[in-house]
């Protein structure tokens, strides 16, 4: 029998463990598009990347907004991208949803199957994928990244809530695990029925967003005099993001400092009534890279009203921007605010207590100085390799439950073009 040396033993050992994977991301959003989702993904697929995993990102063909014209598919060791038909979202033309594709993805996975399909949306595309990974008997993990349930009150379909929870958690419980980023939203879903939950947090860029972006320029544009302060708002203008409750707090806060300017960065179907509701507002629009960066830190107060929030990625940004944040205590602000200390937080749906903490912030103007430095400080803790970390033993260990078969070493790192 042959005696195996030393570093022989090692290689056989933890080779295996640690070799590259070949991962199929499945995503209805994907950047140029401005939401969380799109965002936290592109960071995601940027670390996985750089740990040479090799990526084939699954999603619906997008237009541009700028020319109109389709954008195309793009191919490089270990990236592969796979454009399918999409059609757009009602309310949001710009956006697009996948729709049902199990036949082509059957098709594409039996050719170059992957080691893993990772599905980050519960859509129609999402749908499909689950069911051609099922069908070919590859591992399957899944997100849970958007509460369409709470969403479907402020589009008057509230009773639409149960049917789609009830097809959400049918969608998750059929892959081997579903990644939710905070622990009060795993005790959520779990209580309503979900299971194999993991809690896998998102980063934030800290040389991104940082105070150190502040233009003074940019406030000047805005109409901002010496000692006068910004109120801010970043995100989708939408009904779900219960800006009307913004509104009324920024109207608190002006009986204590009338000469609060209101700025709000993002676009969306209420921009209009907004418009009309606050005349004197600033609509900054869809901001992107070092133009939103500014736009955070050149502002000194960041209120967030938003109820149905899976996470929230604005928070830890305003956060790191060195903003004074005041949210519910919900979702990202629950788990990274420290009430009074680096944030100031209001329980869920209590909206008078959501004013009053507002009317503290314009009435405290050293206290919310602190908070925003302090909420800056946080974040330095807040690393996306952290966060691929986490990721990767969710991979591993759906794979060692699904036991597929490994993919051939050229392959991983080499996918045809398609």
């Amino acid at each position: 029998m042959k005696t195996l040396a030393a570093d022989e033993i090692w290689v056989e050992q933890l080779a295996p463990a640690q070799r590259s994977l070949r991962i199929a991301m499945v995503t209805e959003t994907w950047p140029p598009e401005v939401n969380g989702v799109a965002m936290t993904l592109a960071r995601l697929v940027d670390g996985l990347r750089a740990r040479h995993h090799a990526l084939q990102l699954v999603r619906p063909r997008q237009t541009r907004q700028d020319s109109g014209v389709a954008d195309g598919a793009r191919a490089d060791e270990g990236w592969q991208e796979v454009l399918l038909h999409g059609l757009p979202i009602p309310r949001y033309p710009h956006l697009k949803m996948g729709v049902p594709s199990k036949q082509r993805l059957v098709e594409l996975w039996t050719l170059q199957r992957p080691d893993l399909v990772h599905i980050a949306t519960e859509g129609p595309l999402g749908s499909s994928a689950l069911q051609a990974a099922r069908l070919l008997k590859l591992p399957v993990v899944s997100d849970f990244r958007t509460n369409f349930h709470a969403y479907s009150a402020h589009y008057g379909i509230g009773w639409l809530s149960k049917p789609i929870v009830g097809y959400l958690r049918r969608f998750h419980n059929r892959t081997l695990c579903t990644m939710v980023p905070t622990e009060a939203l795993r005790r959520q879903l779990a209580a309503a029925g979900f299971d194999n939950l993991q809690v896998v947090a998102r980063g934030v860029d800290t040389q991104q967003f940082s105070p150190l972006h502040r233009s003074e320029a940019l406030r000047r544009t805005w109409g901002v005099g010496d000692g006068e302060r910004v109120v801010t708002c970043v995100g989708r203008l939408a009904p779900e993001k219960n800006l009307g409750l913004l509104l009324e707090a920024l109207a608190a806060m002006r009986q204590v400092d009338p000469a609060l300017r209101l700025v709000l960065v993002g676009d969306g179907p209420a921009r209009e009534a907004l418009r009309q509701a606050c005349p004197g507002a600033i609509f900054a629009g869809q901001r992107r890279g070092p133009d939103l960066a500014a736009h955070y830190a050149s502002a000194d107060l960041f209120l967030f009203p938003s109820e149905t929030e899976t996470f929230g990625n604005v928070v830890p940004e305003a956060m790191a921007s060195g903003l004074a944040v005041l949210a519910y205590d919900l979702a990202a602000a629950g788990q990274l605010i420290t009430p009074g200390v680096d944030g100031l937080l209001a329980p869920a749906g209590q909206r008078s207590q959501f004013i009053a903490q507002a009317v503290r912030l314009a009435r405290q103007r050293a206290f919310a100085a602190q908070l925003g430095r302090e909420a800056h400080a946080t974040t330095t803790t807040l690393d996306w390799a952290h966060v691929v970390d986490r990721v990767e033993q969710v991979y591993r260990s759906a794979l060692a439950l699904g036991r597929p078969s490994p993919a051939p070493d050229a392959l991983l790192m080499h996918p045809r073009p398609g």
